[in-house]
């Protein structure tokens, strides 16, 4: 049997493999939050010709089946097919992302009061070449002459002596040490090279984010970033959010595509920086990466999967400074890879990263730190003290779990208006042209309008007879935003999804309430809120203020801080002193596991209103619906 697309790919199918196995064997990927199990409804396909058996059609409304439309992962062909796949459900993991405007990260480095130090040292060596007379090996030889410096502790891996006798002899005896400063331990050799070649030091910070993969290339003589490079996470082949990934890889028995997947993804990055500024590979000496605690395990090869059972407890917080060998990186094989500490289960090295960037740790005043993305964790604290807690917020504002919910790529509307008195939306969409269905920063613009028009009532619910753009659909009461009539797609959201979001935006609230009140302050102790996470980066502070996410506070309280998990991983690539620092933090960090906390469930269902129930704590939104009464 063969499946052929409109495309004019043509795959072989094997008898009972479903249409988007057979699809994701031949390298074409499709949208599937839930990683295939039929739930999310996103792999939409639609078969032009061909008998094919569907086991389920999942969300697929009446009109998308008689369309033709299927669930790639619940339909099994029964011969020959002609399929179309629509653009909103393939996968393009390989495009670039946009970064949002990088910081000259070399002064803000020195803003630390710290000067570029990295644990990676190179001296130059000029041996006597051995005679007759002085004909100890290459080792003691090389061992006699960085007694003389100074370096008398210095430890040899079968990596590094697998390349001496040649660079040395190549290089005619004169050459140059790399190795990583021990620090009252043992220093430990990486490699000799030629004075000519292999002179150039740089460096890699990773960012392995659920949905972002970002590699900043750095100068590690100047601090400079040389370039940088990003995709999407290749992982959510197999869902969107880490539970999937974990069940993926245990139950599924798929760790190693789920390693494969991130690790390619890493290096085809690292490759085309190096391609383009002409680096060679022994000249990427040092790596560091950040990443939630699942990342940091699967990017490892270490089984994630007892943090998802409860007590919750990964293999490990503290990683081992591992070569990059070991990492499967396309750099020096013998390059030290740092790994930042991770703190919990479901806090991980990115939020260490981040509020070593923030800097909250250094200064007296009590501040919160939030990374809105596809997981929410928060921290609180001050130089003294910090706590930190993981919110299950769910990957909604990603798409996932949404009818027309979608990422903030081509197509999303990512910001809607609506007209108090005619209810008429207006829709402003990511690269212009026609939408194909909304992201989190839309979905934060829609449920706000609608609030504030007067078309959902504080529960979330529909009040009928409003407007005729609400209307009854196969999953119940749903609002209409775009009806597009020559691709009969409509973008809507239904109650449902309302309730999922309320449901996300509460769990982040009361995370921030409840973490709060664990160390006796309220909201007005807080003098700075730093937002990270590029989701973050999209947020209308003024909308998610009044959907009850963020707190009502003055908004010049809100610090806008980007990607401050690579920022983390950047500054720690160039500061040994930076490095300590961020494991300070690690030691310093308290976790509150909000799952056994007795006032996570109240905060919750309080905050699962719009804004909430106690409007005491949104005066803001209060007065600004009283005005409009």
């Amino acid at each position: 049997m063969n499946l052929r697309l409109t495309s004019d790919e043509v795959i072989e199918l094997k008898e009972g493999e479903s249409l988007y196995t057979a699809l994701k064997k031949a390298g074409i990927f499709l949208v599937a939050s839930c990683g295939g199990k039929g739930t999310c409804g996103k792999c939409k396909v639609k078969i032009l010709e061909g008998d094919h058996a569907a086991r389920s059609y999942g969300k697929l409304t009446s009109q998308e089946r008689g369309s033709g439309l299927v669930l790639a992962c619940q339909t099994v062909p029964e011969g020959d097919l002609l399929v179309e796949i629509p653009k909103e459900s393939r996968l393009v993991v390989g495009d670039k992302i946009a970064i949002a405007g990088t910081k000259d990260l070399a002064r803000y480095l020195k803003s630390f009061g710290v000067d570029i130090n990295p644990v990676i040292k190179r001296i130059s060596l000029n041996l006597p070449p051995p005679t007759i007379s002085d004909n100890i090996s290459d080792l003691e030889r090389l061992k006699r002459l960085l007694d003389e410096k100074g370096l008398r502790t210095m430890r040899y891996s079968h990596g590094f002596m697998s390349r001496v006798s040649e660079t040395l002899r190549s290089a005619n005896w004169d050459v140059e040490l790399t190795y990583i400063e021990g620090n009252g331990t043992s220093d430990e050799a990486i490699r000799l090279s030629s004075a000519e070649f292999c002179n150039r030091r740089y460096g890699v910070a990773i960012d392995i984010g659920t949905t972002t993969v970002v590699v900043y290339l750095a100068d590690m003589v100047t601090g400079g970033i040389i370039d940088i490079g990003s995709t999407y996470n290749s992982q959510m082949r197999y869902g969107d959010d880490v539970i999937t990934r974990i069940v993926h890889a245990t139950e599924g028995g798929g760790l190693q595509d789920l390693r494969d997947a991130v690790v390619t993804d890493i290096n085809t990055i690292i490759n085309s920086l190096m391609e383009r500024h002409r680096i060679e590979r022994c000249e990427l000496i040092i790596a560091t990466v950040a990443g939630n605690t699942t990342m940091s395990h699967i990017f490892w090869g270490l089984d994630p999967g007892s943090i998802r059972e409860e007590p919750y407890i990964p293999t490990l917080n503290y990683f081992p400074q591992w070569k990059g060998g070991t990492a499967r990186l396309t750099i020096d094989q013998q390059a030290p890879v740092y790994t930042f500490p991770c703190i919990a289960s479901y806090v991980g090295g990115d939020i260490v990263a981040g509020v070593l960037a923030s800097k909250m740790h250094r200064n007296p005043e009590i501040a919160l730190f939030m990374d809105i993305g596809t997981n929410g964790e928060i921290a609180v604290g001050n130089n003294e003290w910090l706590m930190t807690a993981a919110c299950s917020a769910g990957p909604c504002f990603e798409g996932s779990g949404i009818r027309c919910g979608m990422r903030a790529t081509s197509g999303a509307i990512e910001a809607v208006k609506i007209d108090p008195l005619t209810f008429e939306p207006s829709v402003t969409v990511v690269g212009g042209g026609h939408p194909i269905g909304i992201c989190g920063s839309g979905m934060i613009d829609a449920i706000s309008e609608m609030f504030l028009t007067g078309v959902i009532n504080q529960k979330g619910k529909f009040v009928a007879g409003t407007t005729d753009r609400i209307r009854r659909g196969e999953e119940g009461m749903e609002f209409l935003f775009h009806h597009d009539e020559k691709l009969h797609r409509d973008i809507v959201l239904t109650e449902a999804d309302i309730e999922n979001i309320l449901r996300a935006k509460a769990a982040v609230y009361a995370g921030i309430t409840t973490l709060l009140g664990e160390v006796g302050f309220t909201l007005d102790a807080v003098e700075k809120i730093y937002i990270a996470g590029g989701f973050g980066n999209y947020i209308n502070v003024e909308r998610a203020i009044m959907l009850g996410m963020l707190p009502d506070v003055p908004k010049e309280k809100f610090v806008f801080m980007g990607n401050t998990s690579i920022t983390g991983a950047y500054l720690c690539l160039l500061s040994e002193e930076l490095r300590k620092e961020a494991e300070d933090i690690a030691s310093k960090m308290t976790y509150l596991e909000l799952s056994v906390s007795r006032n996570f469930m109240d905060e919750y269902m309080s905050a699962l209103f719009l804004p909430h129930t106690d409007m005491g704590q949104f005066p803001t939104v209060a007065a600004l619906l009283k005005n409009k009464v």
